[in-house]
């Protein structure tokens, strides 16, 4: 049986791709660190120890709320390492919350889903207004399940007013032929079970978003996503897959004014 591990390795087809968790981690503290008391962590929405959230609030009354999920192809980072993708929206005036949740081996994928929609409903219950869902990579498989029917509670998905899948893993078929399987342990049909082309597409606006620069694999699963859903697709030239979400740190950046509708 083949490999397709190369066709999903990110970090060695960009250039210094190594030094990007450092750079991440490094920014997502001076970002903590300049909230002060306007930013909250490890905030619990379940029993485990990684299902937390964190919590930053704008100056004076919020707008609404971002939800923003990690990456990591299930396995890897949390919440702590992304704070920094709250700036651009937190500028605006919108609380912005970024959930973690247990990872691949010791969850599976299905597990985590589950894990992310009780996240949504727990923070759902703690916020005003509008709610927007982004999320990149293995996050962005994650905001796409959450279109589900039936995922999240009625009352919370009427409040979501735009999805915004950044990369996104939008069918898990082909992680099947990857070594990272061992972690995952899907079989075919768990894999189409968790891939949102297979879903209907949801009442809400969507955009998916990806980078021009990135790995085709990546790129085809942005497409047969759009495809699927007929939403909106767009491709952001000269990004690859670990710069694609630096927009959402600046206020008046063209994903930032589509995703919370400005």
């Amino acid at each position: 049986m083949p490999v397709n591990d190369d066709a999903y390795a990110n970090g060695a087809h960009i250039p210094d791709g190594a030094s990007f968790p450092a750079r991440w981690a490094r920014d997502a503290t001076a970002f903590r660190d300049s909230l002060g008391v306007r930013a909250q962590t490890g905030l619990r929405y379940g029993p485990s120890p990684r299902q937390s959230f964190d919590l930053f609030q704008p100056e004076g009354t919020s707008k609404g709320t971002l939800i923003f999920v990690h990456g990591g192809f299930w396995r890897l980072f949390s919440p702590g390492d992304w704070s920094h993708l709250a700036a651009g929206a937190v500028a605006r005036g919108w609380s912005v919350a970024l959930p973690g949740y247990e990872l691949c081996p010791d969850w599976r994928i299905a597990g985590i889903t589950q894990s992310i929609a009780q996240a949504v409903q727990v923070i759902a219950g703690q916020t005003t207004g509008p709610l927007a869902l982004a999320g990149h990579s293995a996050g962005g498989h994650l905001v796409a399940r959450m279109c589900a029917e039936g995922m999240l509670p009625v009352d919370a998905m009427a409040r979501v007013s735009h999805v915004m899948p950044i990369s996104p893993l939008s069918d898990l078929e082909p992680l099947l032929l990857t070594t990272m399987n061992d972690d995952f342990q899907l079989d075919a049909a768990m894999a189409r079970a968790e891939s949102p082309v297979h879903q209907p597409a949801p009442a809400c606006a969507v955009t998916v978003w990806v980078g021009g620069a990135e790995r085709p694999a990546f790129l085809d699963q942005a497409q047969w996503l759009a495809e699927a859903w007929g939403c909106d697709h767009h491709i952001a030239q000269d990004k690859h897959h670990f710069d694609v979400v630096d927009p959402l740190t600046e206020p008046d950046s063209a994903m930032l004014g589509r995703l919370l509708g400005m």
